[in-house]
């Protein structure tokens, strides 16, 4: 009998099978697809010699995450390329707000009214950093806090929906960049909590960086894959597990799937029916003949890009999505263009690039046209540039990652109170009605990333399992 048998190779469950076969367990991994990597792949989406990544390519998280700066994933191939600039926010007047590695570069950035009142929000955090999001990104329950005065006291900025934090800015450049980085989670910009959201993936930024991985995400799940078949535990994949009966006898078994998933494989009936799903999004992957033409000079050095001209027309998007039921006129876009970074991901003289927006979870329709005069306000004649693309609605994203359930990206909607307190209202979130099955997916806290750490922090609740066996 194997100790744990994990099913599914994302980016939480390769970490929870790597924790768990470092502490001297045997651990068999499942996965459906013909390689490992869930919402971290790598993939020629349009034209030979053009590697896109069809979900997360900048990585804040990945880079600042406790659980793989425990790990020796530089041994197995990760290598992480920073551009000049983390992140641009760039305005239709041709200007950019930018998030740097520098506070004071980013503070300028907002012009003098705002300068200072964001210095002052971020750098009493920035010291502390370390020990902050190890705390932030253990909870709850899984590690005692090893600075709870420094949580305490960002929790109390944090926990404030991000509306309230941006009336410490006067104009809009601060706003609409923070705005936008509470967009990275499809959350309504008046939600509890969002605040700690901006400042999360701002911090991130000041303290590593937003970088991308050489060759692409796919290098983050191969460099855990490797590590795991070095500690001696055994991959397969081309594995669909459709019930428990499918698979061999184990002391636990860890899920990184839907909750949904989760209960119709495991018999758990409707325990998470109550469990709501996000907004999904419609995505598009570019091979260009030449970069970006971005007519604000920061957008050309930065990896990930923002697209909405203030917070406004953000919230307006976010509102649309989430809790209107239709797509945006004129969406909110994260973008990210690696190969300004790495040229690996494309031919000589070639760019990969990819943008989303926002659309009501399941939704059907086509967003290339509307996405793409959204894109041409910030970089005229965009689509002169373009040789090939790849579009993918909410059907599709679910179809490629049976996590992302109406295209949701983030496995679950990041609002309200399942923000912080997911699949279930519980001090025990990885625990399941099973006493031997655990659930470590993005449906568990910290959350949706590529970090690894719902996979850490459940491995850590089936190890403690095991041993009280």
């Amino acid at each position: 009998m194997l100790d744990v048998v994990v099913v599914g190779a994302g980016p939480n469950g390769l970490t929870a099978a790597v924790e768990l076969a470092r502490r001297g367990f045997s651990v068999a991994l499942f996965e459906a697809r013909g390689t490992v990597g869930g919402g971290a792949r790598t993939e020629e989406l349009t034209l030979p010699g053009f590697r896109h990544d069809p979900c997360s390519a900048a990585h804040p998280l990945g880079v600042n995450s406790p659980a793989f700066r425990a790990l020796p994933l530089e041994r197995y191939g990760l290598e992480w390329l920073h551009a000049d600039l983390p992140m641009a926010h760039p305005f239709p007047d041709g200007t950019a707000a930018v998030l740097s590695r520098s506070v004071g570069e980013t503070a300028a950035s907002f012009g003098p009214r705002d300068a200072g009142a964001y210095r002052r929000l971020v750098q009493p955090f920035l010291p502390r950093w370390d020990t902050l999001v190890r705390d932030f990104m253990s909870l709850p329950l899984t590690a005692l806090p090893r600075d709870p005065l420094g949580l305490a006291r960002f929790g109390l900025a944090g926990l404030q929906p991000s509306t309230w934090l941006m009336r410490r800015f006067r104009d809009e450049r601060a706003k609409a960049l923070f705005a936008g980085l509470v967009a990275h989670v499809m959350a309504p910009l008046g939600g509890f909590a969002t605040g700690a959201v901006g400042l999360v993936f701002a911090l991130a930024a000041h303290a590593r960086g937003w970088p991308v991985a050489r060759g692409g995400s796919q290098a983050v799940s191969d460099a855990l894959a490797g590590h795991l078949h070095d500690l001696g535990a055994a991959v397969h994949t081309d594995y669909e597990v459709k019930r428990l009966d499918d698979l061999p006898p184990a002391r636990a078994y860890v899920f990184d799937t839907s909750p949904t998933a989760l209960a119709r494989i495991a018999g758990f009936g409707d325990h998470y029916a109550g469990y709501r799903y996000g907004p999904g999004v419609f995505k598009i992957d570019y091979a260009l003949d030449g970069p970006v033409p971005w007519t604000a000079p920061e957008a050309r050095r930065a990896t990930t890009v923002q697209i909405g001209a203030d917070s406004a027309e953000i919230g307006a998007a976010l509102r649309a999505a989430s809790r209107e039921g239709r797509a945006p006129d004129r969406p909110f876009l994260i973008t990210v263009q690696p190969s300004i970074v790495d040229p690996t991901r494309a031919p000589a003289g070639k760019q990969v690039f990819w943008a989303y927006g926002h659309v009501p979870n399941g939704w059907t329709g086509d967003l290339t046209d509307v996405v793409e005069r959204q894109l041409e306000r910030f970089a005229p004649d965009f689509r002169d540039r373009v040789l090939a693309r790849a579009t993918a609605g909410p059907p599709e994203l679910a179809t490629r990652n049976a996590n992302y359930v109406g295209g949701d990206i983030g496995s679950g909607a990041a609002d309200g109170l399942q923000l912080l307190l997911r699949p279930k209202l519980s001090l025990f979130p990885y625990s399941t009605p099973h006493p031997n099955v655990f659930l470590c997916s993005s449906a568990t806290p910290p959350g949706p990333g590529v970090h690894g750490m719902s996979g850490h922090n459940a491995a850590k609740a089936v190890w403690r399992r095991l041993r009280q066996a």
